[in-house]
């Protein structure tokens, strides 16, 4: 079984396997991306930037107000 942990504070998000996963971690608040890779070494990393936090906030407030 596969870990899934925040690309940036490594807290344990989940475990299993996951084909395309949104989450966001609940201690530092980073959303984090999980897609299916072929190679079980490549691990998805949380985005570094704030520029893309932001464009996911923008993202869940649009939704929020139409």
């Amino acid at each position: 079984m596969e870990e899934i942990r925040c690309g940036s504070c490594r807290r344990l998000l989940a475990r299993g396997t996951a084909n395309c996963l949104e989450i966001k971690c609940p201690r530092c608040g980073t959303i984090n991306h999980v897609r299916a890779t072929s190679s079980p070494s490549e691990r998805p990393r949380a985005s570094d930037s704030e520029s893309a936090l932001g464009t996911a906030q923008d993202h869940r407030a649009a939704r929020l107000h139409p």
